[in-house]
């Protein structure tokens, strides 16, 4: 018996799966790159690289699950990473820019601030974050879009603070939020309305968060899709099973 047929796990495909792991960690440096524009204070650089972390966590899963990142290398959690990942780009650097970006009073800021960081791990935790019909349940943390908004749309100090602590909230109340890539449900409408989203942030980037306002409407639209989609009750029979 020769010691190729002896190892289950050909070298190609480990080094095919810990590369997926490495591209999913390159979202940390993302965050570390929009961390420093964010301590410049260039907002629209900031989410840029902020949209380049989304980008990766978009794809990846479905890189991992191709790959079979589990069964290949059991050794490291893809989820783990991902999760250690994701506070980094979806929490920390968004709650630096609400305590830096002058969005409102600095001790309203602190204590917005806070309440992203706390709420988000213990989100983060909960081990019944998906449902079983792959929804999110409760608000998924995803707070780098919401302070995308809070730059994009002019608001009062006092109304940020309050979309912060009704986010907060919802964290932890059994509400679904869809996964834009996982549900069945409005699948190829959902993933076509995630394409406009995405087209129209990056030209507000370009734009430096002042696009023209059929951008931010439409930012807004596709806003409010996402957010209503999972308190809508599906009709009953509407589409089989796995459609």
């Amino acid at each position: 018996m020769t010691t190729k047929s002896l190892s289950p796990r050909p070298a190609g495909r480990r080094t095919l799966a810990f590369a997926v792991h490495i591209f999913t960690a390159s979202g940390a440096v993302c965050g570390l790159m929009a961390l420093m524009a964010a301590v410049e204070g260039h907002w629209s650089i900031m989410f840029a690289w902020l949209g380049l972390a989304l980008f990766v966590d978009g794809i990846d899963g479905t890189m991992a699950r191709r790959a079979k990142v589990v069964e290949v290398l059991p050794r490291w959690s893809g989820d783990t990473l991902d999760l250690v990942v994701d506070y980094l780009t979806y929490c920390l650097v968004p709650a630096f820019a609400v305590a830096s970006g002058g969005l409102m009073p600095f001790w309203l800021a602190m204590i917005s601030s806070a309440a992203i960081l706390l709420t988000s791990a213990l989100y983060f935790a909960d081990t019944s974050m998906k449902t079983d019909d792959l929804y999110f349940q409760g608000f998924p943390a995803v707070w780098n879009v919401v302070v995308f908004y809070f730059f994009l749309v002019p608001l009062s100090p006092w109304a940020i603070a309050g979309i912060i602590a009704v986010l907060s909230v919802l964290t932890f109340l059994p509400i679904k939020f869809v996964h834009p890539f996982r549900v069945v449900r409005l699948r190829l409408v959902t993933l076509a309305l995630l394409a406009l989203w995405a087209v129209l942030a990056m030209v507000a980037v370009v734009e430096d968060m002042r696009p023209d306002l059929w951008v931010t409407v439409g930012l807004c639209a596709c806003a409010a899709y996402f957010t209503l989609f999972g308190v809508i009750p599906a009709r009953r029979g509407a589409a089989p099973p796995g459609a």
